[in-house]
């Protein structure tokens, strides 16, 4: 599946930061990693740090997938407000699910300074503001559910927002303090080259063709013809599940995104700052760490990459529109524009876990505009599943729910 179009921000930005052998030989491992983004390389690093023998494989480039197009928003809300959330799943699932995805920034900040990554974390405050004012009264319900869950949240008049951030046209809005942004390209790369040189094993341009299911471990067999034995193999292969797994579980949607010109933000605020608002599909907005305004929205259910890329000039104007509706004295000049691909689940929450079908296996997918921080949760899940230990979000993020 071709999951974007032209050449996103990140992938121009950075360049080729590393490159890895294709596989040219039979091999062992204790874990097979199927998937080498974000999510692969946060997994990878759970399972180097946990001393098992791994290996990562990517049928593309490392990181040219969907890692390449994310606007890489770190934010504990969820695409269904808690209020929702809380109706549709119960009160204890819908928290559990809002905590981890908070946890999980913190867990990022660690892992970035940790491995001392350049690739931009940044803290930042998070507003989502009501864009009509039909939607104020279900959005002040969304604060309260969120202040009564313990977030530090903070409710913003019109009059407060275009003063601290020169937005025009709200009807107010939930400032969160929990929020952060970074290069998501960047820090995967980071993740896979401090881990090769502590054992992982990296190949790019392997793509796996079958699996063999054995009692106590799985055989993969590439494109190539080479073969790899692994005792448990971990898919972290995003929206392509839905080539892997027949039944109806996400829904694949477009997205469409662009970065301005260098030195357009007026605003010191808007820097600190992430943007989203109550529209569906919502407008998101922040500001790069070289001083530009990235922003998106405009998401159309997916059909096929030629059909996505046809609505990129008509998209890019539309959002613009809105954007000049929102900030009519901050500019936006157009330097990159892309089209990306995403997953919705019904509930918006991620796959992690085990698949009937699949045996000596677990997925680990994170939906919507939360995967990076649901991978980051998935990082201690997929550690609990291998010690046999019961993860308290197992039975909220499975198959079948």
């Amino acid at each position: 599946m071709d999951l974007k179009s032209n050449e996103p921000f990140w992938l121009v930005k950075n360049g080729l930061l590393s490159s890895y052998p294709s596989l040219k030989q039979d091999e062992k491992c204790e874990i097979l990693i199927i998937g080498a983004g974000i999510t692969g390389s946060l997994i990878a690093h759970q399972m180097t740090e946990e001393g098992y023998k791994t290996i990562l494989i990517d049928k593309r480039e490392i990181c040219n997938g969907s890692t390449s197009a994310t606007t890489s928003m770190l934010q504990y809300e969820i695409d269904i407000p808690l209020y929702k959330l809380k109706d549709e799943i119960g009160n204890e699932a819908a928290l559990a699910s809002y905590q981890a995805c908070s946890v999980s920034i913190d867990e990022l900040e660690k892992i970035s300074k940790k491995i001392k990554s350049k690739a931009g974390f940044k803290r930042k405050e998070s507003l989502y503001f009501a864009s009509k004012k039909k939607h104020v009264s279900w959005l002040k319900k969304e604060f309260e559910a969120r202040k009564e869950a313990g977030f530090k949240v903070k409710w913003l008049d019109p009059d407060e927002i275009a003063d601290q951030f020169g937005l025009k046209k709200t009807h107010g809005g939930i400032l969160s303090k929990q929020g952060a942004s970074v290069d998501a390209f960047n820090l995967a790369h980071e993740l896979l080259q401090y881990n090769a040189a502590k054992g992982l094993k990296i190949f790019d341009k392997t793509e796996m063709k079958s699996v063999e299911y054995h009692p106590n471990y799985n055989e993969v067999k590439l494109a190539s013809g080479f073969k790899i034995k692994a005792r448990k193999i971990i898919y972290c292969i995003g929206y392509e599940s839905k080539n892997l797994i027949k039944e109806d579980f996400v829904q694949l949607k477009s997205t469409f995104a662009m970065v301005s010109e260098m030195g357009q933000i007026k605003n010191k605020n808007f820097s600190k700052t992430l943007f989203w608002n109550t529209d569906d599909p919502y407008l998101y907005m922040r500001s790069t760490d070289d001083g530009r305004i990235l922003m998106g929205g405009g998401d159309e259910d997916f059909q096929n990459p030629e059909k996505r890329d046809q609505f990129l000039s008509k998209k890019q104007k539309e959002i613009i529109k809105i954007y000049n509706s929102v900030l009519p004295d901050q500019p936006f000049d157009t330097d990159f524009v892309w089209a990306g691909t995403f997953g919705e689940t019904k509930d918006g929450l991620p796959y992690i876990g085990e698949h009937p079908k699949f045996k000596n296996s677990y997925f680990v997918l994170g939906f919507g505009g939360n995967g990076i921080t649901f991978s980051v949760t998935g990082m201690k899940m997929v550690s609990d599943f291998l010690r046999k230990k019961t993860h308290h979000l197992a039975e909220y993020f499975r198959f079948g729910r």
